[in-house]
């Protein structure tokens, strides 16, 4: 079989290809536009809705609680409003409890309206509850705080921000007494004391009477140490 003869033409010399590798870049370029190619970065992983704005009192409502609590004799600290404090987050209409005749640990910003509902709930609640079960007055209440940017815990199905995260709820751990005594939540809720088990009983009763949503160790494992007191005109209490 014969071969066919090679070509015998001059090459082409270095400038002629250097021209040649020129006209071929701009071609290059279209035919990758022409298949969606991009230098931008590809997203990752699926875009996350945004957040809802933060549901905020009115200034008429906020006004008629501040009277309220004045009414209750409580000192408080009126605070500004930060109402951008993340999506879903903010502090809006809310105090800081001073003095309601019981004393509270670590308790910081709270909307007014929890606020209100607390103050009655420890005062007529609690501290009637401690010395008529228990034999002792109470000392004070550990909270475990109320303002925190973040979701629900211990819940299924989409994520939805915490009443935590407008300082409308506020977690209890324990109670204190003048004899000594700390009723711990976390301890004693199933205690096999009858009279402390009536004692978590009663305070709790009385706070489903006050507070929209009321949850307890009954509820989820993630609220086996504190009671989760929340002033959402709800009505679930577990």
């Amino acid at each position: 079989m014969m071969r066919k003869p090679l070509p015998t033409g001059p090459r082409p010399s270095p400038g002629n290809k250097r021209s040649w590798q020129a006209r071929l870049v701009p071609v290059t370029a279209l035919i990758l536009a022409a298949c969606g190619r991009s230098d931008r970065p590809a997203p990752v992983g699926p875009v996350a809705p945004p957040r809802p704005e933060v549901q905020a009192p009115s200034d008429r409502e906020t006004a008629q609680c501040l009277a309220d609590l004045r009414a209750l004799g409580v000192d408080f600290q009126r605070l500004p409003d930060r109402p951008s404090m993340g999506r879903g987050c903010g502090l809006v209409g809310t105090v800081k409890l001073l003095d309601i005749g019981v004393p509270t640990a670590n308790l910081g910003a709270v909307r007014c309206g929890e606020a209100r509902a607390y103050a009655s709930w420890a005062r007529n609640g609690v501290a009637p509850a401690a010395y008529q079960i228990l034999g002792s007055e109470l000392s004070r209440v550990v909270s475990m705080g109320s303002y925190a940017c973040r979701d629900t815990v211990g819940t299924t199905g989409p994520a939805r921000r915490s009443g935590h995260a407008i300082a409308n709820a506020i977690d209890i751990g324990a109670f204190e007494l003048k004899d000594g005594r700390r009723i711990s939540i976390l301890r004693d809720w199933n205690s096999p004391d009858p009279d402390i088990r009536r004692f978590l009983e009663t305070v709790r009763t009385s706070a489903c009477r006050r507070f929209g949503t009321v949850l307890t160790p009954d509820f989820n494992a993630a609220h086996r140490d504190h009671l989760h007191l929340e002033d959402d005109g709800k009505r679930f209490c577990r």
